[in-house]
């Protein structure tokens, strides 16, 4: 193999152009040529590739975001979308591709790799809902980034005494409200793999109440539903003074902490090395901080889950 490609599709992630920066370097370093395709794979079909050097990737691995910018792509679902796409890769020379994204992206990896293109997944978004891999490129940042959220809402909290909702992202994965609630302490955290009882949120408000506590942090997930919603359920039922804070895509941005930059470095290196050792249609991923391999198909079928003994922990350190 002389030529790889490499695109990010789907939501960004902070740590995404560390990834870019490895696979570059990496490809590089063992006489590879390596094209940047732009937007996804809606820049994949249009043809919007362009060769990267060795500086086209310099001072980008502390950016959020990603320099190959990203883009979501119904035409590439259907079997005339791939076909192009494929065309565009033949057209370049490029031999092998490395996708950096989250399911989505590897559904549309999968495909490349039914269809006899090489390609191997990356696994980038803050919502950590990829089985095969302990985390994703992201989600530490993006749970450093809601952690000190809560921490200056906490602030307000205090000095008003009041009960707080704060939703965050994960899509349908609780990963990012159960850690950063774990995290700060929070007196209640709604996940969409747990089912809550209402009764049991407003007890443990009361309860806190009762026993002169100032203020409350509740952190809902946004795969349970409006943040906005569950403030008025609380308000309305404890009559207790509520406000709702949605944190929205500040989430997802943000310099990339060193545990994301190095975890994106580990994955993007490993891709290139699957690709140029012949394996297509795997996913690289993290357990127990060794770098691993799965095929794509595999992790896709498998369902996300959640640490129910950490949830367990967050239910009994908020008595």
């Amino acid at each position: 193999m002389k030529r790889i490609g490499v695109l990010t599709s789907g939501g960004d992630s902070p740590g995404m152009n560390a990834a870019i920066r490895a696979v570059v370097r990496k490809a590089i370093y063992h006489d590879i040529e390596v094209y940047g395709i732009y937007y996804g794979y809606s820049g994949l079909i249009t043809g919007q590739i362009e060769k990267l050097e060795i500086g086209s990737v310099g001072d980008i691995i502390h950016r959020g975001g990603t320099i190959l910018y990203t883009a979501r792509c119904e035409e590439f679902r259907t079997e005339a979308g791939q076909a192009k796409a494929i065309e565009q890769l033949n057209k370049f020379g490029i031999e092998g591709l490395v996708v950096i994204g989250g399911d989505g992206s590897f559904r549309g990896a999968e495909k490349l790799t039914e269809h006899g293109f090489p390609t191997i997944g990356v696994p980038g978004t803050i919502d950590n809902d990829i089985p095969g891999t302990d985390f994703t490129i992201g989600f530490d940042t993006a749970l450093n980034t809601v952690i000190k959220a809560i921490d200056q809402i906490r602030d307000t909290a205090t000095s008003h005494e009041r009960t707080y909702v704060i939703e965050v992202m994960g899509r349908n994965a609780g990963d990012l409200a159960l850690w950063s609630g774990l995290a700060d302490g929070a007196e209640t955290i709604i996940i969409p793999e747990v089912e809550y009882d209402m009764n049991d949120v407003v007890k443990r408000l009361r309860r806190g109440h009762e026993r002169g506590k100032k203020h409350s942090i509740i952190i809902v997930a946004e795969g349970v539903g409006s943040g906005i919603d569950f403030a008025k359920k609380i308000q309305d039922t404890t009559q207790l003074e509520t406000r709702v804070t949605v944190l929205g895509h500040i989430q997802r941005g943000g310099s990339p902490t060193g545990f994301d930059r190095v975890l994106a470095s580990r994955l993007g290196a490993k891709a290139v090395d699957l690709l140029l050792n012949g394996v297509a249609g795997q996913m690289v991923g993290m357990e127990s901080n060794v770098i691993v391999a799965h095929p794509i198909a595999e992790a896709l079928a498998k369902e996300h889950e959640i640490d129910l003994e950490m949830y367990q922990l967050s239910q009994e350190l908020s008595i």
